[in-house]
């Protein structure tokens, strides 16, 4: 697999992939996907759904295979779903052909995103049984010390906690030129 212009958005849910992802995708005059609704049209379901019915190694196989169809396009913008680089084959898909780029959130930010979110399959039960901020933030943190390895292995990372999302975008729209003259 070679390296095409494709840039691909990590990070934990809510961390702004899916809106930065085709304010992105448009200043760079690219295509934009949601790996996660992509697969929703695929499978003709919510995520949500995906997992509660037939669990989240189904879920995971065809993540794992919709991420390989997109990663032969070129000129695209990727959001990725926020578990999609902790599994197994896929960060080699990512690095063999684009570039990764981290949108860091704090724990308490991530509160505040996810604290009435019924969508998140990790997080369904805990809103929905009225769980303390304390058990929201001991699983936040769980998840981002075990995605912690995978993350650190993004070209670039950017904190998206108190910036505005076109400052954002600009950022990365600035940083990705060279990024992508340094891996060709």
């Amino acid at each position: 697999m070679t390296k095409k212009n494709i840039i691909y958005l990590t990070g934990f849910m809510t961390s702004g992939k899916s809106t930065i992802g085709p304010i992105l995708g448009n200043v760079l005059g690219w295509e934009f996907y949601d790996l996660d609704k992509v697969i929703e049209k695929k499978e003709n379901k919510k995520v949500v759904d995906i997992f509660e019915i037939y669990g989240e190694e189904y879920f995971r196989k065809i993540e794992h295979d919709t991420l390989y169809e997109l990663s032969l396009s070129s000129n695209v913008v990727i959001a990725l779903g926020g578990g999609t680089i902790s599994q197994k084959g896929n960060l080699e898909i990512i690095k063999n052909s684009g570039i990764l780029v981290y949108l860091k959130v704090s724990p308490g930010i991530l509160y505040k995103r996810l604290k009435n979110k019924i969508d998140r399959p990790l997080f369904r039960e805990l809103v929905l049984g009225e769980k303390s901020e304390d058990e929201f933030l001991n699983k936040i943190d769980g998840l981002l010390k075990k995605r912690e390895d995978d993350y650190k292995q993004a070209d670039l990372v950017i904190n998206t906690d108190q910036t505005r999302i076109g400052v954002t975008v600009d950022k990365i729209a600035k940083q990705i030129k060279s990024l992508f003259n340094e891996k060709s």
